[in-house]
């Protein structure tokens, strides 16, 4: 007995540091955090005048490794004081339920514009646009298993092409919509080939790249993108053939307005295009859906789980990959057509690397392979920066720390998706 409590008290003290060790590990952490933020928030370039002056703020830099410090001693007891208490788990809900939920938010978003003001339905249509990438990018990584850092240039391609159609060869929006899916999902199948023998880590590089390459070249062929300057005058979409404007853009041509007979706003083209991007989403979710039922989602999850078993199991890895790259991509394309449409414009800087980790980080937040996570998570991530406007300086301070935090708590993901399995009576 008396060697039992012995054992125990010797294992309780080497796994607890000594306080003298918890003081290096704080100051070495406070240290870092000085040395890190240092260059960031302590040294700020100012303009005086005509000169370019290195303004000198070391107070926000001490102030963090201060908290850094503080946490890192605190962090032992907190430890030892919670490791007993359980966090809360959120609520699992089952397919049907998911279903049931994705129809309710359908619903609501269809009424949404015409209670919301102007900027609200601003903002829940780019938002609607990540929920439309997050929707896609899900197939390849939460359905296929394939981590995709490049998937911004499909989404380049889908806008890029709408821009370089209307400009050059005077295409309308629905023209376009269906070329633009058509030339991102070519783009996903091209870039399917080199990445077929690769897993994991050199996936992720080799589809970083492709998004890097596709923003250079939009980047230099200024003959063709207009270089950094991109594409302006982008048309607007159509209502059956009828601008939704002020004024016809061909004289003695009919408006919607007048069409139907109402005094125009600017309000309803805003409204028109949520309404639009809202249908954009609908049809991704039933195509999403559909297919994770046919033979191709049984494949893409096979290829997730085990690679391996899945080539033993007679299915092609091959095909399967360029399904998911194409399919994926297609869906990018048309977002891109709609951002264009929306914007008017188009350059190579709306289409950087962080565009492309946050689609990423939209489908782990809300949890790889749930659809009703991704549309949750994208509306979370793409709202909540515009409510809290007053912290847009430290935005990517926070959502990092969000992103930590919700890996601690809960790694799977808001919603978690629900696979059907079958339990055998004890």
């Amino acid at each position: 007995m008396n060697q039992t409590v012995s054992v125990r008290a010797a294992a309780k003290a080497t796994s607890s540091p000594s306080s003298s060790q918890t003081v290096k590990g704080a100051l070495a952490a406070a240290v870092a955090t000085f040395i890190l933020t240092a260059p960031i928030l302590g040294l700020q370039l100012t303009l005086d005048g005509y000169q370019v002056v290195l303004q000198q703020h070391w107070r926000p830099v001490w102030i963090a490794a201060a908290i850094v410090f503080v946490f890192q001693l605190v962090k032992p007891m907190f430890v030892r004081a919670t490791s007993s208490v359980r966090l809360p788990k959120a609520p699992a809900l089952g397919a049907r339920q998911q279903r049931a939920a994705i129809w309710v938010l359908l619903a609501f978003g269809a009424v949404f514009p015409f209670m919301g003001s102007r900027g609200a339905v601003d903002v829940a249509t780019l938002a609607l646009i990540y929920v439309i990438l997050g929707l896609g990018l899900n197939i390849v990584v939460g359905f296929a298993g394939l981590l995709d850092l490049g998937y911004v240039g499909f989404y380049a391609v889908g806008g890029y092409t709408y821009a370089l159609l209307n400009q050059y060869f005077g295409f309308t929006f629905w023209e376009c919509l269906p070329l633009a899916a058509l030339a991102s999902a070519t783009f996903g199948f091209l870039l399917g080939f080199p990445v077929l023998r690769l897993r994991g880590d050199y996936l992720a590089i080799v589809t970083l790249g492709f998004g890097e390459i596709i923003r250079l070249l939009l980047n230099n062929l200024t003959s063709i993108t207009g270089g950094p300057d991109g594409i302006s005058g982008i048309a607007k979409p159509t209502v059956f053939g009828f601008e939704l404007a002020r004024h016809a853009s061909v004289e003695g041509a009919k408006t919607f307005n007048e069409l139907i007979g109402i005094e125009y706003s600017g309000m309803h083209m805003v409204i028109f295009l949520y309404l639009l991007a809202l249908v954009l989403v609908a049809f991704t979710l039933f195509v999403t859906s559909r297919l994770l039922r046919m033979p191709m989602g049984r494949a893409w999850e096979a290829l997730r789980e085990d690679e391996i078993a899945c080539r033993s199991l007679g299915l092609n890895p091959t095909r399967i990959k360029l399904s998911a790259f194409t399919l994926g991509a297609s869906f990018a394309g048309l977002a891109g057509a709609f951002f264009a449409a929306r914007q008017g414009l188009v350059t190579p800087e709306s289409f950087t690397f962080i565009e492309s980790a946050l689609i990423l980080a939209v489908v782990v937040l809300g949890g790889m392979g749930s659809q009703l996570g991704v549309v949750l998570a994208a509306i979370l991530l793409t709202a909540l920066p515009e409510v809290a406007r007053g912290f847009a300086e430290y935005r990517m301070l926070i959502f990092g720390l969000v992103m930590v935090l919700m890996m601690m708590w809960r790694p799977q993901g808001l919603l978690p998706a629900s696979r059907p399995h079958v339990e055998l009576p004890q």
